[in-house]
Order: C-alpha cells, then structure tokens, then sequence
C-alpha cells in the first residue's frame, strides 16, 4: 500500500501526529489508518465510510452518547 497518497484532515493540527489520514485507490475502496501507526491500514466501502463520517458528523461517538 505504500503506493497510496494519505491525506490528512483540513482541520488536523499543523504537525500533529495523531491524525487519522485516509487515502483513495481506483481499485479497492478507501483505506484508513492512524497517523501513529501507520502499517495498521483498515479498507472499507465507500457506503461503509459514509455512514460512518456522517455518525461521527451527528456526535454519535462523542463522550457519553449512546
């Protein structure tokens, strides 16, 4: 995987470290991984991922929610 492109979120801290970084491939779906552990990579569906970020978007994982 290491041909991949990773990006970073807009909104990640200027050399911050511990970002989640997402990269796109025109054969598989989207790949995910945590910017301190780079060689753990999770592939998904792109309808996987967009339920997820909209969860996330609705504060579904936030501290206390259920």
């Amino acid at each position: 995987m290491s041909a991949l492109t990773w990006r970073k979120s807009s909104f990640s801290e200027p050399g911050s470290d511990t970002c989640i970084e997402i990269a796109g491939s025109s054969t598989s779906g989207p790949h995910l991984r945590e910017s301190t552990d780079p060689a753990t990579v999770i592939t998904t569906t792109r309808p996987a991922l967009r339920a997820l970020l909209a969860a996330v978007k609705r504060g579904q994982f936030a501290d206390g929610a259920h």
